[in-house]
């Protein structure tokens, strides 16, 4: 297993981050199966680009909400990692505030989940049981 949990999309709420201000937070090291994505699926062509880390950030983006690690950005890179036998990689951590996620296509299943607060609103919204 190499993430905590392929998802598809952001549970958490809106932060409205720049880049310049992602680039203000220090990068830390976070461990690959920690993670989960909020991409299902890599372009190929990505991964393999040897100019893919030319533009942007450096570091992959990650959104801590509740007692998850959520990879907004960077699955290339984290997926590289992987590949070269790596279990961690370097990443610019964001904390979200804990607050009710509000999204009318996914009904909430919090009260279903055993973990309080937002991991179980996560783990409702990406339809998985809480480990």
């Amino acid at each position: 297993m190499i993430f905590r949990y392929v998802g598809d999309g952001r549970p958490y709420p809106e932060h409205g981050l720049s880049q310049r201000e992602w680039a203000a937070i220090p990068p830390r090291q976070v461990r690959l199966d920690q993670l989960i994505t909020t991409k299902r699926v890599l372009a190929l062509d990505v991964l393999l680009d040897e100019d893919s880390t030319f533009y942007g950030d450096l570091f992959p983006h990650v959104v801590e909400w509740g007692s998850a690690l959520y990879l907004e950005d960077g699955l290339h890179r984290a997926v590289r990692a992987a590949l070269q036998q790596r279990n961690s990689i370097h990443a610019r951590v964001h904390v979200v505030q804990q607050g009710p996620v509000v999204d009318a296509a996914r009904p909430s299943r919090a009260a279903e989940a055993p973990l309080g607060g937002a991991a179980a609103g996560a783990a409702a919204w990406l339809g998985v049981s809480p480990r």
